[in-house]
């Protein structure tokens, strides 16, 4: 064959692209983007909310930073290594429930902190992440879908740490923990006979727990199915969102030009309610658009537990997804009346600092998860 028509080759290597770069890190680049583009709109709406506060909004910086750090340093850890040691985290962690009812730290009316003078820190923040461990790391090797006996003990894995976190109370945290549970043991095959058979339980049961409920709880309750019983006194809070979320119309008032908040009618407007806030000020256009970032975060993560190569990595990170769901599902929902406020905060967006870092750190074990994976014999 002639040499001018012989095909070129070249020994330089293939270029890599930035998301193999981002791999080496065992970072995973479009789920990266997507919750780093929610941080930044998070500062932006804090901004406005706390009142034009910039050290506010550093301070939440600093905290996103941090969290993205936890991220990273979670990612490098193999699942084998989240395998080997969820038992004991777990293990841990419900001690360190215990150890709150007991030597705990009291505020505004809860007993939810463990002050040892250096630090102060939420315990029930690590069970976020050590529950959907425990679940996964128990259920794998086990044959699925599981038998009765393993749902029981699964069951008990879940409820010992709920009812230490719910007598706190801190009943926002203890839906999160029973969804983070629950969602690995029903990723894990469980029937829908148990499903049904745990609604009618707990609508049997919902007496008795009334009259275990503090007289808080139970207010919150009766104003969340009828507001407007006493609107300048308990309702106040969800009636003040729902004036300043309607009022946003389709494309809202603008940034800083949002009035419920500036005029101080919206309780809890950098926390919890800052949801209102984002409706407000950007309208239902901006909604929207938040809205598909979160829904393209929760479809990245169940995507990587459909390409897990085990059932450990897919529940853990099935349950990871559809918890960070959970979380934008009950704090909205409570944002517009849909449920009673319980004090869940709008991931990535609140201002707060121990919800974020734990948050972040579940997502770098999805990372690892999508990163550490191995070339399997046919």
């Amino acid at each position: 064959m002639n040499p001018l028509f012989q095909p070129l080759t070249s020994s330089r290597p293939p270029q890599q692209g930035l998301s193999d770069w981002f791999g080496r890190l065992h970072l995973d680049l479009l789920l990266l983007l997507l919750l780093t583009g929610v941080g930044a709109i998070g500062l932006v709406v804090l901004y406005s909310a706390s009142g034009h506060s910039m050290a506010t909004v550093i301070n939440q910086a600093e905290r996103l930073l941090l969290g993205l750090g936890v991220m990273t340093v979670a990612a490098q850890a193999t699942p084998e290594m989240y395998r080997a040691m969820a038992p004991w985290l777990y293990a841990v962690t419900t001690l360190l429930l215990v150890a709150v009812l007991v030597l705990g730290d009291h505020a505004k009316g809860a007993q939810r902190w463990l002050d040892f003078g250096v630090i102060r820190f939420q315990p029930s923040e690590f069970m976020k992440l050590a529950m959907p461990l425990c679940v996964a790391s128990f259920l794998h090797g086990r044959p699925l879908p599981p038998s009765p006996s393993t749902i029981l003990i699964t069951l008990a894995l879940i409820g010992t740490p709920t009812l230490l976190i719910a007598v706190q109370p801190d009943l926002g945290t203890a839906l999160l923990i029973v969804a983070a549970g629950g969602f690995a043991l029903y990723f894990g095959g469980l029937g829908y006979r148990w499903i049904l058979g745990a609604v009618v339980a707990l609508a049997a049961a919902a007496p008795i727990l009334w009259t275990r409920l503090h007289d808080y709880q139970r207010q919150r309750v009766l104003t969340f199915l009828d507001p407007e019983t006493d609107p300048l006194g308990t309702g106040y809070h969800i009636t003040q969102s729902k004036i300043a979320i309607g009022s946003g119309g389709l494309f809202g008032k603008g940034w800083l030009n949002g009035t419920q908040a500036k005029l101080d009618f919206l309780p809890e407007s950098h926390t919890d309610f800052i949801f209102a806030v984002y409706s407000e000020e950007l309208g239902l256009m901006g909604v929207l658009f938040l809205l598909g970032l979160y829904l393209a975060i929760v479809g990245r993560c169940l995507y990587i537990a459909v390409r897990a190569q085990d059932t450990f990595q897919r529940l853990l990170a099935g349950a990871l997804g559809m918890t960070f769901f959970i979380y934008i599902f009950i704090n909205m929902g409570m944002v517009i009346g849909l449920m009673p406020v319980v004090g869940v905060p709008l991931p990535l967006v609140s201002y707060g600092g121990t919800s974020m870092v734990s948050l972040l750190a579940g997502f770098g074990m999805l990372m690892s998860i999508q990163t550490h994976r191995k070339l399997l014999a046919s």
